[in-house]
């Protein structure tokens, strides 16, 4: 039986094993029908025109974990921004694990999605958010509705400055030959708050895996969220990284994504604005070789007079890997004295490694600041010459060249024990060690 059939067929099933209001109910059955009609996105549709899933669905995957896991932390621990308290939740293999968690209700919500669907308690922030800017014209995001029910539930109050970090992990065992997992996650940011969240997915053996996930994020007049996306997975695993961005006057969101690691990564990153002097900051690193595929698609919806937006991706490929960058900036007739930038910088270290590139400007206003640039080339070999001339070997002078490329996205890390983190996944994926100063 084919994926789609599978999940089709298994959608009354789960819906007898949780407990569904009759809201949720309507929204499920309309998205299952949604993705049944839609079906798995394909190269002939035009935002998935350099990404193909067919190799991806062709592993038989098991739609829901027959065995529940558990893993001791010892064997995690590398995973987690150790260095310094956060607040944690984690599952496996789709499951919450209240033994690898942290969380609270203390001031602020960090919990899990699943208590709030199906407690009374939860209903109103639930009626006004969940749902509420996830497009179901998109079929993988349809069908992850379909069978929402577990992931990470974060409200901030108003005026609250969230005192550490939020860490969401996501691991898989293996314990399945082949498994798909669908997290939903629901971050609401209240005014004049702020919260740093690091997420994470992560499997722990060579067994495939599909993540089709989807994250619904609200930032209320002049909050700040710093979301960071650590995608450093094995090379059977696959993510599908559906992220939605509603933001109010005078707040600042930005989204950092460090695609380092997995067999195939689609970054699908949604803004829209909602009020003046909005900032939106989207900023991603690539680093992959073999024959590794990531494919980043962002859209920013300028609606609204006065606010800015930011687009910086950097992309390293070698050996047969493929990158893709998709980014569309949208200014309506109203967004006057928008400002709107969009960079995607790219260097091939292979003859085979392939970037497909295409940035977009739709503007509909007259007065405005727009601009949208690519570039892929190679390292420059002049600079090479230069620093090997000054006794610094080849290969930690191109690796330092490579830093450098990419050190304007690392400096926008606002986490210092994260930035060394990062620092050091490149240093590994350049093969080098160096001692970067932070």
């Amino acid at each position: 039986m084919e994926l789609k059939e599978k999940l089709v067929s298994s959608f009354m099933a789960f819906e007898e094993q949780i407990d569904v209001n009759s809201d949720l109910h309507e929204l499920r059955t309309l998205a299952i029908k949604n993705f049944e009609n839609k079906g798995f996105p394909t190269k002939k549709e035009e935002a998935w025109k350099y990404t193909s899933l067919n190799s991806v669905l062709k592993n038989d995957f098991s739609v829901f974990p027959k065995n529940e896991n558990n893993i001791e932390f010892a064997d995690v621990k590398k995973y987690f921004l150790h260095e310094i308290d956060t607040y944690k939740v984690v599952f496996i293999d789709g499951v919450f694990s209240s033994f690898l968690s942290s969380t609270t209700h203390d001031g602020i919500d960090v919990c899990l999605m699943s208590s709030a669907l199906n407690k009374p308690k939860y209903k109103m922030v639930i009626d006004n958010y969940f749902n509420k800017i996830a497009n179901l014209d998109e079929s993988l995001t349809s069908l992850n509705t379909a069978f929402a029910n577990e992931g990470a539930y974060i409200n901030i109050p108003k005026s609250k400055v969230v005192d550490k970090p939020i860490e969401i992990m996501y691991f898989s065992t293996g314990s399945e030959a082949a498994l798909l997992v669908q997290p939903r996650n629901l971050v609401v940011v209240g005014e004049n708050s702020h919260v740093q969240i690091i997420e994470r997915h992560q499997s722990l053996n060579e067994n495939p895996v599909l993540t089709n996930s989807v994250t619904e994020i609200f930032a209320q007049k002049r909050a700040i969220v710093d979301y960071y996306k650590i995608q450093n997975d094995n090379l059977e695993a696959n993510l599908i990284d559906n992220t939605y961005v509603s933001q109010k006057q005078e707040t600042n969101v930005s989204i950092n994504t460090f695609s380092f690691g997995g067999n195939l990564t689609r970054n699908n990153l949604n803004f829209y604005h909602f009020g003046e002097r909005i900032v939106s900051n989207l900023n991603g690193i690539t680093i992959i070789g073999d024959k590794q595929h990531v494919d980043h698609y962002t859209l920013v919806q300028h609606s609204t007079p006065n606010c800015e937006s930011h687009q910086d991706y950097k992309g390293i490929f070698s050996d047969r890997s493929t990158g893709v960058f998709n980014g569309k900036i949208y200014v309506e007739k109203e967004a006057q004295k928008t400002n709107a930038f969009q960079k995607s910088n790219n260097i091939l270290l292979s003859d085979k490694a392939t970037i497909n590139a295409k940035p977009q400007l739709e503007i509909f206003a007259d007065d405005v600041k727009c601009s949208h640039g690519c570039t892929i080339g190679q390292l420059d070999e002049t600079a090479m010459f230069y620093m090997q001339q000054r006794g610094i070997p080849k290969k930690e002078a191109k690796a330092l060249l490579m830093y450098a490329f990419s050190n304007a996205v690392i400096e926008s890390i606002k986490i210092p024990e994260l930035k060394q983190r990062i620092t050091k996944i490149i240093a590994t994926k350049l093969g080098v060690k160096l001692g970067f100063d932070l």
